[in-house]
């Protein structure tokens, strides 16, 4: 299994990125997905997450109304489309494949495939 994101980098204060990850070796539709990050010093802590059929979504109330996940079964792919993006959004952003896909999970320890992390930082 394989989970491969992209998309991240250095953006103002104030400016979107979308994050992708591509998914390989599993069947995707059978997982709910999630979106993960972690700041210097600081835990690992869930920012989205989506169910197999993208019909139940999750977003952390630090990023509600600014980040949105979104899937594409046919392409194996999970988004995070992040806008007004904040100094304090600055992390690695993992995404997370959990099979028990029916519903999504905010718990890391529910997942059981991540991916190796992009970089997000946003200047002030």
């Amino acid at each position: 299994v394989q989970l491969v994101e992209s998309g991240g980098g250095l953006v103002q204060a104030g400016g979107s990125l979308r994050l992708s990850c591509a998914a390989s070796g599993l069947t995707f539709n059978n997982y709910a997905m999630g979106w993960f990050r972690q700041a210097p010093g600081k835990e690992r802590e869930v920012v989205a997450a989506i169910s197999w059929g993208g019909g139940n979504t999750y977003a952390a109330d630090s990023v509600k109304s600014r980040f949105t996940i979104s899937r594409d079964n046919a392409k194996n792919t999970v988004y995070l489309q992040m806008t007004s993006l904040k100094p304090e959004d600055t992390a690695v952003y993992y995404c997370a494949a959990d099979r028990r896909g029916s519903y999504y999970s905010t718990q890391a320890d529910s997942y059981d495939y991540w991916g190796q992390g992009t970089q997000v930082t946003v200047s002030s």
